[in-house]
């Protein structure tokens, strides 16, 4: 039985949608799986992109870090599925995360901290990275898989003076990949 896993992402500069589409070949690498890349500026009320998610078996949200926290584009899209909220329509589906930012840090656990609580209210079970850090330790390096050093979700920086064909760098690529395979072994061994 093939499952379907859906990534719903917003990217204002193309950066995050270089590590979307990353973590979609993740879980294409994994046998009987299926994915489907969604923008969030897709997801106008009554777009049939709806049914794609109410049909998922696992979805995997992405946003870039702005001032903190989600986009306000990725915060309109969770803000227009409270209807599905109502009718609990994602609940036990699989959820993850990811994001991007300029920073080092930027604060990006908080967006992934307000990613996995959004997939809590409409009753998702969370999957994490499960990635070791990396590029802690006096031989590790910025080409590390989870150089940034995320257990929540998988973390990406790109400087803000370059474009998306140049970063985020391949490490945080790899990483988002990681995810995505996770995701979808996962979505597998949850189906009944």
């Amino acid at each position: 039985m093939t499952c379907k896993v859906c990534v719903v992402y917003h990217s204002g500069y193309g950066h995050t949608q270089r590590v979307a589409e990353s973590v979609v070949n993740g879980v294409n690498s994994v046998a009987d799986t299926d994915c489907k890349l969604i923008s969030a500026n897709e997801l106008d009320d009554g777009s049939p992109l709806w049914d794609e998610l109410d049909s998922a078996d696992a979805i995997i949200f992405g946003t870039p870090t702005y001032m903190g926290n989600v986009s306000a584009d990725m915060k309109k899209f969770m803000d227009a599925s409270s209807g599905r909220w109502m009718e609990m329509k994602w609940a036990d589906k699989l959820a993850a995360g990811f994001t991007n930012s300029a920073s080092q840090n930027g604060d990006k656990q908080n967006t992934l901290v307000t990613l996995a609580t959004f997939a809590a209210q409409h009753g998702m079970v969370w999957i994490n990275l499960n990635q070791a850090p990396g590029n802690n330790h006096s031989g590790g390096s910025v080409e590390d898989v989870n150089r940034l050093g995320a257990s929540l979700g998988a973390m990406a920086q790109s400087n803000a003076d370059e474009g998306p064909d140049t970063s985020p760098l391949q490490s945080d690529l790899k990483t988002a990949d990681l995810l995505g395979e996770r995701v979808a072994k996962c979505a597998l061994r949850w189906q009944l």
